[in-house]
């Protein structure tokens, strides 16, 4: 599994929300504005930085209320369709990730049970329902990007 993000990576995320990622430092920055709706959004993935004692993958958004992290970033998935950019954290039960909408929306899940993305949806409450449909399109390392 690479443990880091390529330019290659942040040029196809970059397509897939119509901004350029920007070397600033030691990570790459993309701004998203929608003024139709009021949003800014400002994303930022440090490839393989130090985090405590290991290293990995940073991923920050930023809005104007929220700061969202994910830290040990292994993966994300591109929805050219929906304009998306899923970024995945997991490990072997749980699995947090940080959703980027091109239109400047960010939706943040964290400690998913990797067994609700697979399993009957009919069973779950609407609010875990929803998470466990957001990132099903993350389980399988076929459909993800692996970092």
């Amino acid at each position: 599994m690479k443990s880091t993000f390529t330019r290659s990576d942040i040029t196809k995320i970059g397509k897939v929300l119509g901004v350029q990622g920007k070397l600033k430092g030691n990570n790459f920055r993309f701004e998203l504005s929608n003024g139709k709706e009021n949003r800014q959004l400002a994303l930022e993935i440090y490839p393989n930085i130090a985090i405590g004692r290991k290293k990995g993958n940073l991923v920050s958004a930023y809005t104007h209320n929220t700061h969202f992290q994910l830290q040990f970033c292994n993966g994300y998935v591109v929805s050219n369709d929906v304009g998306e950019v899923t970024f995945i954290g997991e490990t072997k039960d749980k699995v947090s990730a940080i959703v980027i909408e091109k239109e400047g929306g960010c939706t943040f899940y964290a400690n998913i049970d990797r067994t609700i993305l697979s399993g009957d949806y009919r069973v779950l409450s609407i609010d875990v329902m929803l998470a466990g449909i957001a990132l099903s399109l993350t389980d399988g390392t076929k459909k993800a990007t692996k970092r």
